[in-house]
């Protein structure tokens, strides 16, 4: 019986019916990465400063270059570090940067290196863009830019099945405010009756930087200016948020910490609270995700989620670096491991089974609690450094680095800005942690 449909439509439906079976027979998705290894007598460049991480290559004799701003040469120059001064631009577009890198990379080919390793936020581009050349293949530098850009990072989590808030990319401040209704909207909220916060961020700056917390439709025009753009808008997620540090060979993770942020910005403590702990196989299963999500065979990721009432674990954001805030120095004090050794030996793409074997503990025999107070000047001018009579003699203080900066008056900051010491405190309970590093917030310990 002749078929009633135009001979048109029946066109469509036969090049649909091409096009799914097209898509049946292809592979769609991330392409994997070739996870290619250095070559075994070439020299490791570290990308940024850490002295901790020097002395680690130093006592491993692992034949290395340190590749840093020219602020570091004559402390280098002082104490014998192999030291190649660079100016690592900030403001460049991430294909400039790899045009960039081009001139580094030969240099330090000249100088039999291989293989790059960040230590900074702000050298992941960097340091993955050397090992593109190295590896002579431009992916890996896409790669690196997938942990600096946090819109291309959501997206990739988001592909792979992570839980994320809703988010988009804004230009403007309109951008904003339809986000904002958008999101108050989808939760039954009107923005004139307490409405849901949205966040405003830049797409690669580390910690509170470029940061902001949207309220209210006012706070569109009072909080943001031009700078602000482009940037991340998010939804608000509830809950606790904890960042993860996870050294990582061969594609699975072989060691996880879990740092809670007590007051975020200012204080946290490794290992977390009893309560938190308790979620540790649902929270590694989550990083394992991450780790095949992102196609990471080695190195070590600083991954950040939040812990809703109910046990759900949202994906915040990841960084491919050492964390900041001591972390490694709170690991050290608990776990009893030195974490720069760590790190070094797991971003090695050459680093053996056998070379691993003992270096971490079990992530479940941890050795107390400690945590770490990051102290920030709360005015312009200082004269003087003001430690609370109480600190000291407080049962659970360990130590602080507290300091007068050799200038008076305090630079503009982003976000929190630089933190000008830092107070440590250990105790065997995890409350008697949490509570000092609460309690010092609104205390101005700068005058």
């Amino acid at each position: 019986m002749p078929s009633n449909e135009p001979l048109q439509d029946l066109s469509f439906k036969r090049n649909d019916q091409i096009d799914r079976k097209h898509l049946q027979t292809r592979k769609t998705g991330p392409k994997k990465l070739e996870h290619k290894k250095r070559h075994p007598e070439k020299k490791i460049a570290l990308i940024g400063w850490s002295v901790a991480s020097i002395e680690a290559l130093d006592k491993m004799k692992r034949p290395y270059l340190v590749v840093s701003l020219p602020d570091f040469e004559e402390y280098a120059t002082t104490h014998n570090i192999p030291f190649l001064p660079w100016e690592f631009s900030r403001d460049l577009p991430y294909e400039d940067i790899f045009k960039h890198a081009e001139a580094l990379y030969r240099k330090l080919k000249e100088l039999e290196v291989d293989h790059a390793i960040p230590i900074f936020e702000e050298t992941v581009e960097w340091a993955g863009a050397l090992n593109a050349h190295f590896r002579e293949d431009p992916r890996l530098f896409d790669h690196a830019v997938l942990f600096r850009d946090k819109a291309l990072m959501k997206r990739r989590a988001h592909i792979g099945g992570l839980r994320v808030g809703v988010f988009e990319e804004g230009e403007t401040k309109e951008d904003v405010r339809r986000f904002f209704r958008r999101v108050n909207q989808s939760l039954l909220r009107h923005p004139e009756q307490d409405p849901d916060p949205v966040h405003v961020k830049a797409f690669n700056k580390a910690g509170a930087a470029g940061h902001r917390i949207i309220r209210s439709e006012a706070d569109i025009d009072r909080k943001l200016t031009n700078d602000n753009f482009p940037c991340l808008m998010e939804s608000h997620l509830e809950g606790v948020e904890i960042s993860c540090e996870a050294f990582i060979r061969g594609g699975k993770v072989q060691f996880l910490n879990i740092t809670e942020y007590v007051v975020f910005g200012y204080s946290m403590m490794v290992p977390p609270s009893p309560e938190i702990e308790e979620l540790r196989p649902a929270i590694r299963e989550e990083v394992q995700k991450i780790v095949d999500v992102f196609d990471i065979d080695h190195g070590i990721i600083h991954p950040e989620f939040f812990l809703s009432n109910d046990g759900t674990i949202y994906f915040g954001e990841v960084a491919y670096r050492i964390p900041g805030g001591h972390i490694f120095d709170l690991m050290k004090k608990t776990y009893g491991f030195n974490p720069y050794e760590a790190h070094i030996l797991c971003c090695d793409p050459n680093t053996t089974e056998e070379e691993l074997d003992g270096v971490f503990p079990d992530e479940k025999s941890f050795n107390g609690h400690a945590g770490s107070f990051l102290v920030y000047p709360k005015s312009d001018y200082i004269s003087g450094v003001n430690i609370p009579k109480d600190l000291e003699d407080h049962p659970s203080f360990d130590k602080h680095t507290l300091f007068h900066p050799g200038v008076s008056k305090i630079q503009e900051q982003e976000g929190y800005g630089n933190h000008l010491g830092t107070v440590f405190f250990y105790n065997e309970l995890s409350d008697h942690v949490k509570q000092p590093l609460t309690d010092y917030v609104d205390h101005n310990f700068f005058m």
